[in-house]
């Protein structure tokens, strides 16, 4: 599936460096990043916040070429890795790959699936289990696809389908089986039920009803 949509990301080149910059540039509600790659040097950034937030919260952004302008310039980038606050809804950095035409990117791009109402396994009563929500792949930038389509409809009752079950774009190839290792992707199974716990109903024994409990008719009598 080829990608249609365009992504384009104004940013500025960052001169000030340390913690303490990219501090200040956090409370103007700036975030620091960095392109690298290509062939050239690496290039510290500063992006809005509210852009870099609204883009990063489209599926797409995140398996698509992008269009990085830095004022006049313009340069064909991928998204290498976001930082994130760990309980604030804050980005902290992100980090951008130049792309070149002859180059191929290796990226992890997400797995759409579809016709799971029509499985037979799903009639049957099974329950669908998706084992990966997502797959590295790699391909010349021009391949890129925006995610990867698995259709299930065809699936039965016990039967899962791997890596190599699956329909590829032309120029795409999955990084895992390049190396031989052929995941599950989807399964279907009938749900496992867990049999209740009994609780057992008969009375302790006289040995497990507490000492205070076992008084005798030989024990002292209180006084009046």
């Amino acid at each position: 599936m080829a990608s249609i949509k365009k992504f384009e990301l104004e940013a500025a080149v960052r001169h000030d460096m340390g913690k303490g910059a990219s501090r200040r540039l956090r409370r103007e509600e700036k975030v620091p990043g960095v392109v690298y790659g290509g062939g050239k040097d690496p290039v510290s950034l500063t992006i809005e916040h509210k852009l870099i937030s609204k883009s990063l919260e489209n599926e797409a952004f995140y398996s698509h070429i992008l269009s990085l302008k830095t004022g006049s310039d313009s340069e064909r980038v991928i998204l290498k890795d976001v930082q994130r606050h760990p309980f604030k809804p804050r980005i902290m950095h992100v980090d951008f790959q130049r792309v070149r035409a002859d180059e191929k990117l290796h990226m992890h791009i997400p797995l759409h699936f579809t016709g799971e109402e029509a499985a037979p396994g799903v009639k049957d009563g099974g329950s669908v289990s998706h084992i990966m929500s997502d797959v590295e792949i790699s391909c010349l930038p021009d391949n890129l696809p925006e995610f990867i389509s698995v259709d299930i409809s065809d699936m039965q009752l016990n039967q899962i389908k791997h890596l190599s079950d699956l329909s590829l774009p032309q120029g795409v190839e999955l990084v895992a089986l390049a190396h031989g290792d052929d995941k599950a992707v989807v399964s279907i199974h009938i749900p496992r039920v867990e049999e209740p716990e009994e609780i057992p109903t008969e009375a302790p024994v006289a040995s497990e009803v507490p000492a205070i409990a076992q008084k005798s008719d030989s024990e002292p009598k209180d006084k009046e």
